[in-house]
Parts: C-alpha cells; structure tokens; sequence
C-alpha cells in the first residue's frame, strides 16, 4: 500500500512520492497581501518540477461580486460563497469544478507548499479536507526546505492536465458561520481562537479592516508561533505542551480558529492536529466578515 500523508509531510518523503508514481499533485500557494500578483510571478521563477499554481484569490476564493448590506458579497445564483470575509470561501461545488479542470483526481496524494511559513497553503490543504479528501499534506518548511536540501526547481508554466471528474465526499473538516459563532459567543462549548499578530488583536492597529479589536473572549495565538527558526513545524510535543497552556483546560475540540480572513487561522488548526489535539473548526469569514456589522460586538486590548 502507497503511504497516504494527512497533515506534514517531509522533504524526502516527498522525494520518495514523486519517484515512486504513486498518483499525486504538487500545488504552489506562495502568495503575498501587499502584492497579490507577487506569489504568481515567483512560481514562474522557481517552483518544484510538476507542481500546479493555486492563487489565493483566484482559485481558492470565491469570485468577489458586488457589495451587498454590511459588506457581504453578493455572488451570481447558484455560486454563492460558502463564507463572507475579504477571502470568502466558493462553495464546494465551485471547488470541485475547479479540482476538475486543472485534473485533479480523487485517488490522487495531494501536496501544498508554499514559500511564505505555511500561511496560504494551509488554505489549500484545509478546503481539499472539506470536499472530503483527506490525503494532502503540507510540505513542512516549504520551498525554502527543498531547495535547501539540494533539490531541483522548475521555472515557466508547467503542462496542461487533462480534465478530471472530482467527486465531492462528506466533508473532514467543519466550518462555522458567523451565525453559529455568535450564537455560541462566551458559551463553554465554543473556545474562539484568534491567529493574527498581537497588537491587531488587541487593536492596536489595523492594516486591513475597517474595525479593530477582537471577537469577545477570544484567545490570541498568532500563526507563526507553531513555526521553528528552520521554518518547519515545532515537534509535536511541543506544540501539544502550548496549547494546553494556551486552552487553559477549555476542551480541544470545542476550539474554532480564525484570523482577518480565514486563511492564516489554518496553520493553527493544522499544528493542533500535528499535536493529536485532533480535528477542529475554522469561521472562514473570520474577523473581516464578524466585523462588517456594526451590531456585532468587538473587543479590544
């Protein structure tokens, strides 16, 4: 039996999964805010030989339509998103259209990478565990990691796969609106844990969105926390050891992650599941979409 990687998987693992023609796909998710178009141009100038593009807000957001009330997207009928926020989430049919067209097949071992400490390929591996697919892994420490090791990059586009038909299974991995995150808001059963940097946390300051400060009750542990200075995941011990401190006994599985838009809160679900705290939740809209109504309550320091 091929082994199937569910959450990290190594560089010479990797290796070893490209040469041994165990069906698989490569995907790189490098992806910079400030410049959207960065992540895109650096996949032209060095990538891993093989592996597929997959933007941001391209290919793993929903088409941004008009505004509607308080912010939210309006999106055309039949492709409404499946959360709001700046990066809203398509909904699994749409994700699954897509898997189809770049050949994306359901027997398949997906890998992420990106070149950014985990932050945008997290999105990737977390949507492909919604639709279901459980064999993707994240490549732990990145491109950074494989070309440090000596292995060789690609440049220029790659070739064109022939269309798959993917078919969605029951979803791995649970998403919360911000219906149910309101409605469980300082309640035992929800424990809402926030992944940005400190002082957005506290709203100090806010780069990105039109309010600052916190969802009530919220942990604070940013994403880069999960990451040695080797840009690989710390060991899992470790990460086990700062959760527990940071839960404070609050029962793992009642943890929902979010950041500003759903995207760096996974790195924090991902490293939970490396400390076998197990499967939790994600609110994809995240702080952007909690704040776009002002009859929400926020929180600051």
């Amino acid at each position: 039996m091929p082994a199937t990687y569910t959450t990290l998987i190594s560089v010479p693992e990797l290796q070893a999964l490209i040469a041994s023609g165990q069906p698989h796909m490569v995907f790189d998710c490098s992806f910079d805010l400030a410049q959207p178009a960065l992540g895109g141009t650096q996949y032209l100038e060095s990538h891993i030989p093989g592996a597929l593009r997959a933007d941001l807000e391209h290919d793993l957001s929903a088409p941004h339509g008009a505004p509607g009330a308080h912010g939210t997207i309006v999106a055309t009928e039949g492709d409404e998103p499946a959360s709001g926020g700046r990066h809203p989430l398509p909904n699994r049919e749409r994700f699954a259209v897509w898997l189809s067209s770049i050949g994306f097949a359901n027997d398949m071992q997906a890998v992420v990478y990106d070149r950014n400490g985990a932050n945008y390929c997290g999105r990737l591996w977390w949507m492909l565990k919604w639709a279901g697919h459980d064999a993707v892994a994240v490549l732990d420490g990145g491109l950074q990691a494989w070309t440090a090791a000596g292995q060789p990059v690609a440049s220029g586009e790659e070739p064109s796969h022939f269309q798959s038909n993917y078919q969605l299974n029951d979803p791995l991995r649970r998403l919360v609106t911000v219906q149910e995150v309101q409605e469980q808001l300082c309640r035992p059963g929800q424990t809402i844990v926030d992944a940005r940097a400190t002082p957005r946390y506290r709203g100090e300051i806010e780069p990105l969105d039109p309010v600052a400060g916190h969802i009530p009750g919220a942990l604070n542990r940013p994403f880069g926390l999960n990451l040695g200075p080797d840009g690989r995941f710390k060991p899992a011990e470790q990460l086990r050891a700062e959760f527990d401190e940071l839960l404070q006994g609050r029962p793992a599985d009642t943890v929902v992650h979010q950041c500003g838009s759903g995207v760096s809160a996974v790195p924090n679900l991902l490293a939970m599941e490396v400390a076998g705290l197990g499967p939790t939740a994600l609110f994809a809209g995240s702080w952007s979409e909690w704040c776009s109504d002002p009859a929400r309550p926020v929180e600051r320091g």
